[in-house]
């Protein structure tokens, strides 16, 4: 199935459905605000590009990434919206709207705190334990949260191993060639690509967020069941505007503790970084696997430190990640269902 604005307008008249789309545009936004940090740090951290420019760029480049990836595969979109079992009444979409609010009121505290906290992983526990509110076990199709479980590994395993090889790699290459030549060179290297990484932090985030807002479509038009859809030209163009606005606000605490904080980079080292992390990221996106683009480049980052020396890695930062990642599982998930139950009640 598939809508088009026309339509989407004349429902917008479900107050329930109102509340789900600000809800959701609201996750968005800071989805681009507190994620923003994950494209651009490490370029910033090494001074190849000023924090104004890192912004806009990684703007510009979430709103292509949105809108060209869809275009050519919609597959994790697919398997977000089909993840979790709401059913077909009109409880359904309110227990959709409180698993958002769950996800705002989790990604506004990580940021608060400084914290590279995962949207991602905020936006699949966050459904899955309103999900569970509303239809117990039935709420979960196990089949599709096994694709999640193979994100979270991949994006761990791939970004760090990647980003070990590509410094390696490039540390062989460029083993007898005069450092001040390689400056440049890494330089522009670095802006390219944190735009890569801006690109699929875009791809691959955005599509998540563009199946829930489909999902809650289809609540509203009691059609709990349908799991084929077309996701039209002017959610994508939606979705990418408020997303690159996001982003535009940017996330200096963030981008001080992911490129930073973590590990101190040479420009050659935050490129390989940069590239490890977009070659994973697509790599998940043209498979349908929805993966962590905060896990998969802190992940590449530490693979970066790692391959120079294991006690590059500042590790009591590294600790404080896992522990946000680990907790926002279960976290998440209960404010989700917590909230469900909530709204339930008095809506």
């Amino acid at each position: 199935m598939t809508i088009t604005l026309s339509e989407f307008l004349k429902q917008l008249s479900n107050p329930a459905l109102l509340i789900t789309v600000v809800l959701l545009l609201g996750v968005i936004l800071v989805n681009g605000w507190t994620d923003a940090p994950n494209a651009i740090a490490t370029c910033i951290s090494t001074r190849s590009i000023s924090p104004t420019n890192a912004i806009i760029m990684a703007a510009v480049f979430n709103f292509l990434g949105v809108l060209l990836m869809t275009m050519v595969n919609k597959a994790v979109a697919e398997t977000i919206s089909k993840m979790v079992y709401f059913g077909e009444n009109k409880s359904a979409l309110v227990a959709l709207c409180a698993a958002l609010f769950a996800i705002v009121v989790w990604a506004t505290a990580a940021w608060a705190f400084g914290i590279p906290t995962s949207e991602s992983h905020a936006l699949i526990a966050g459904v899955t334990g309103a999900a569970i509110a509303l239809q117990g076990g039935k709420g979960i199709n196990v089949n599709e949260w096994i694709t999640v479980i193979y994100g979270l590994f991949m994006s761990t395993i791939l970004g760090f191993g990647l980003g070990f090889a590509v410094t390696r790699i490039i540390g062989f290459l460029f083993k007898n060639v005069d450092k001040r030549k390689t400056t440049k060179v890494f330089k522009n290297a670095q802006i390219a690509g944190g735009a890569a990484m801006a690109f699929m932090h875009g791809a691959q985030d955005g599509q998540k967020f563009m199946g829930i807002f489909m999902l809650g479509i289809v609540l509203a038009g009691g059609q709990g069941d349908a799991t084929q859809f077309e996701i039209p030209m002017w959610l994508m163009v939606l979705c990418s505007i408020v997303m690159a606005l996001g982003t535009s606000i940017g996330g200096y605490r963030i981008i001080k503790t992911v490129g930073m904080g973590m590990v101190k980079l040479e420009k050659y080292q935050g490129f390989s970084a940069d590239a490890a992390a977009a070659i994973s990221l697509l790599t998940a996106s043209l498979t349908g696997i929805p993966v962590s683009t905060t896990h998969t480049k802190t992940t590449a980052i530490m693979g970066v430190g790692a391959s120079k020396r294991i006690s590059c890695v500042n590790w009591s930062v590294v600790k404080e990640m896992f522990i946000a990642w680990i907790l926002t599982f279960p976290g998440c998930g209960l404010l989700g269902f917590l909230m469900a139950h909530l709204f339930l009640k008095f809506f």
